[in-house]
């Protein structure tokens, strides 16, 4: 080979420029028009005539749900029942904020959507297995953002249907926590939660007709156990800084009194 003459030169291909062009388009478009196939197939998405519809509401800093066709209304632990080949049931949610940007965020189940004051958004969620999966608030909306938790409880047709009967049912309180019940309802607690059956009717806070049939207090931050409800009650502070329950300053015998009350309502 003669190492003085050079290869022959090639200065343009219309034939390769062409193809280097019209490929990698070609290929965008099938990637465009598939994913705006499967996110319409996702989010407009018909619902099933057995579909359950829950509204999520964000509050700094917990969750508010209700099942507006089962009358149930509860807070922090969402229960779903599992969707079944052969009997699918899935959830669908509309999100609601009642005050900042919120995020409803449950990895194992679905992807994060967003809950904006006045803008209704939706999701659902189809869950093929039980079981109780973690989720938290994953748009930060202030001071107790990162212990703005969630739990959805995945149930058995049999298990589902046992719960929704237990949240239907009014609680039914013990003769020996009437006194707590004067207290919960003379001091400001009644203003800002609900007990079913009771004059309480407050939606600034968690409804707790239903308080005990939760397995954590203070969204997630705490399990629901007589001496941590004695100190959220006592000074919220302690469990969760930030947060906007205030301390009640009750007595010993008031404090002991509406503890005694809520761990009645089951």
């Amino acid at each position: 080979m003669d190492g003085g003459r050079e290869p022959a030169q090639v200065y343009g291909s219309m034939q390769i420029e062409l193809a280097w062009t019209i490929i990698p388009t070609l290929i965008v478009v099938v990637l465009f028009l598939a994913t705006a196939r499967v996110i319409h197939a996702i989010q407009d998405a018909p619902e099933p005539a057995g579909a359950l519809d829950v509204i999520a509401i964000g509050h700094q800093y917990w969750w508010e749900f209700r099942y507006p066709k089962l009358g149930i209304v509860t807070a922090n632990e969402l229960h779903i029942p599992v969707s079944v080949s052969g009997h699918p049931t899935p959830t669908f949610l509309q999100l609601l904020s009642v005050d900042t940007d919120h995020s409803f965020w449950v990895p194992q189940l679905a992807g994060k959507t967003d809950l904006i004051p006045n803008h209704p958004n939706r999701m659902w969620m189809d869950p093929q297995r039980t079981g109780v999966f973690l989720g938290q608030c994953a748009q930060y909306c202030g001071t107790q953002h990162a212990k703005m938790l969630l739990r959805v409880s995945v149930d058995g047709p049999e298990d589902f249907a046992s719960w929704v009967h237990v949240q239907q049912k009014l609680a039914v309180e013990d003769a020996g926590a009437i006194a707590g019940r004067r207290v919960f309802e003379r001091n400001a607690c009644m203003n800002c939660h609900a007990v079913g059956g009771t004059p309480a009717n407050g939606r600034f806070g968690p409804d707790l007709t239903h308080l005990m049939s939760r397995a954590t207090i203070a969204a997630g931050a705490a399990e629901n156990n007589h001496d941590n409800l004695r100190l959220w009650i006592q000074k919220p502070s302690a469990i969760k800084p930030g947060s906007l329950m205030p301390a009640m300053k009750l007595s010993d015998a008031d404090l002991n009194a509406v503890v005694s009350y809520m761990e009645t309502l089951r």
